[in-house]
């Protein structure tokens, strides 16, 4: 994670344009972060998980539907640009998927997949933002230390609700309705 860049202005959406494609930008208190793609071991958790929630949870099979899941959306939070690794809106808070390049309405569930580089900004100036911006839940998954963190966001502040750790079975909020197996995260 690179630290924010001097600027004697405001960062800007042209100034994410500019980022390299090897650099995931992101905006927050107007500043420009950079940080590296994700390491194997992180896209592989964030897509296992995108999948494991897709079909019960977005499309309704063998699960209750009801979401709306995607991969790294950009969303627009006040005057902040970030790209949460996956982020999930109740059906009832966006009914259908807008055609839109980024999101201005907060999801209701965001999961951030932490590597060392990035947790400290993760959990110290992402996870506020999130809860802020009324975001219901949020995900911290270290893939490295094989844990799963739930904050549920009351009174805009996020609080840990459970910690999953090893190859448990767990039934994780707001995904309760069906297991989630943690070893599926985890494998090479």
């Amino acid at each position: 994670m690179s630290l924010p860049l001097p600027t004697k202005r405001h960062a800007t959406a042209l100034d994410l344009e500019q980022v390299p494609e090897h650099l995931v930008g992101e905006i927050v208190g107007g500043q420009l972060y950079n940080s590296p793609r994700p390491a194997a071991a992180h896209t592989r958790a964030a897509s296992r998980l995108g999948g494991a929630l897709d079909g019960p949870f977005d499309r309704g099979h063998g699960g209750p539907g009801g979401w709306i899941i995607l991969d790294e959306p950009e969303l627009h939070l006040s005057s902040n640009i970030v790209v949460p690794d996956l982020a999930g809106w109740r059906r009832s808070t966006m009914p259908t998927l807008p055609e839109v390049s980024h999101f201005d309405l907060a999801p209701d569930w965001v999961c951030e997949i932490v590597s060392p580089g990035t947790e400290s900004f993760d959990r110290s100036i992402k996870m506020p933002l999130y809860s802020e911006a009324g975001v219901s839940f949020a995900w911290l998954i270290d893939p490295l230390a094989q844990t799963l963190e739930v904050y549920e966001n009351t009174s805009k502040a996020f609080h840990l609700v459970e910690r999953y750790d090893g190859a448990a079975i767990v039934n994780p909020r707001p995904f309760d309705a069906l297991p989630l197996e943690l070893a599926s995260l985890w494998a090479r």
